[in-house]
């Protein structure tokens, strides 16, 4: 592009491990994309966060040939992790605007995103399970429901770092003594090669093991509950139903039970869950709102953002329809690639 032209949308995508940023022109072609680590205000703070967005900006802008001079975008659409509550979504949307990316900014939850790209105009439920678990709703009249997803103390269950933490829990008390035998305990055994699980818990105690190895341990805890052992299926029994839980109470307090609507999964807890359990979410799902449409999520979280992004501008159909081309299943590589 040339010097002083604008991209049209600047969408984020800031997960809790990884971050996606990409420039979109007025027709929907991707001019950039640049991926790097996680920067949840959350997690590292509200101004290294707001730095390590700023650099991966910067650097989609030089991908994308724009002028070094702001703004880089007619819109920022930024869809984060951690911006659970309006009031943060709030400070986070002013902080944005202070940096000069764009004409205009949107903050909002991650959530939003997953459901704008499961769907063809942001109406319906999305429930993501990833490292923890949430859920939002819209009607079409623009009525929102969401959660606090803020963990225990705001009543949620879930998350990769729950069910791999309930994984390590369940074989710490099998090999204690203090619960039931499970396979669990020799295949996190197997998984971290070592004969004892208490060389598990020293390692974690101690930081000699990270703590983001317990969110990996969800694949093994599902396997194992596929297996047969009744202690990993009566987890996956228990996350079945909180998703189910989530989805229904979001229909129900918009009055969309009865509704042809969509039921929008994703997150890495649930894109890998394997097809009996979304199966079985789905099946819990007919039996309180029969007309949905439950469904996983197909494009990436960043697309979601940018489609947001496309519908402040106004964009039409026919540049939504080449966006979603652009993030066909072949093309997930070349977003990967960058």
């Amino acid at each position: 592009m040339g010097q002083g032209v604008k991209a049209a949308v600047l969408a984020i995508d800031g997960g809790n491990s990884k971050t996606d940023v990409i420039l979109i022109d007025d027709g929907g072609t991707v001019l950039s994309h640049v991926r790097g680590p996680g920067a949840s205000p959350q997690n590292i703070g509200l101004h290294p966060s707001l730095e390590s967005f700023n650099r991966m900006v910067h650097e989609a802008a030089s991908k994308a040939g724009l002028a070094t001079n702001k703004p880089f975008a007619r819109h920022t659409a930024a869809y984060l992790a951690g911006a659970d509550l309006p009031r943060e979504e709030e400070i986070l949307q002013r902080e944005f605007g202070k940096l000069g990316w764009s004409d205009s900014t949107t903050v909002g939850n991650d959530t939003f995103a997953l459901l704008r790209s499961g769907t063809s105009d942001g109406v319906g439920v999305a429930v993501v399970c990833g490292a923890g678990i949430n859920c939002v709703g819209v009607a079409r009249d623009g009525r929102v429901h969401r959660f606090p997803a803020l963990g225990r103390i705001s009543g949620d269950w879930g998350g990769g770092s729950q069910i791999g933490g309930d994984a390590l829990w369940h074989a710490v008390r099998a090999d204690d003594g203090r619960g039931p035998q499970t396979a669990l305990l020799p295949a996190l055994l197997a998984h971290f090669g070592v004969t004892n699980i208490s060389e598990v818990v020293a390692g974690l105690h101690f930081e000699e093991i990270s703590g983001d190895v317990v969110h990996e341990l969800c694949p093994l805890l599902f396997r194992v509950a596929a297996e047969g052992d009744e202690v990993a299926a009566a987890v996956v029994e228990r996350l079945i139903e909180e998703v189910v839980v989530l989805a229904t109470v979001s229909l129900r307090r918009l009055d969309l039970l009865g509704e042809q609507v969509d039921i929008v999964l994703g997150g890495g807890v649930l894109t890998n869950a394997g097809p009996a359990m979304i199966g079985e979410i789905t099946r819990r799902c007919h039996e309180v709102a029969p007309l949905a449409d439950v469904h996983l999520v197909e494009l990436p979280p960043v697309a979601g953002a940018a489609l947001l992004g496309l519908d402040a501008i106004g964009a039409s159909a026919e540049v939504e329809s080449r966006l979603r081309s652009h993030y066909a299943p072949e093309a997930e590589e070349r977003l990967v690639a960058g």
